[in-house]
């Protein structure tokens, strides 16, 4: 199944909607491994949408991490508004 251009331009729009805002992911890690953090929308980009991850733990630093608006519908993560 090919994926419509007009769905990822509404995730796309839905994500710039909420740049700022903190949100709650879900990655699907395969073989039922799923792992949640927490994190800012940072940026978005035509392709890709950016995740600032900062746990508080000093031990591990802030990390960026970067998403297809694809993996999104594919469901490869699933996002939540904190």
């Amino acid at each position: 199944m090919a994926i419509q251009q007009t769905s990822i331009n509404k995730v796309r729009a839905s994500v710039l909607q909420q740049l700022g805002s903190r949100v709650t992911i879900q990655l699907d890690k395969g073989r039922h491994r799923v792992e949640t953090q927490e994190g800012i929308i940072q940026g978005a980009y035509p392709c890709v949408f950016t995740i600032l991850v900062n746990d508080g733990n000093e031990e591990n630093p802030p990390k960026i991490l970067s998403f297809s608006y694809a993996d999104v519908l594919t469901r490869d993560i699933r996002m939540k508004l904190c």
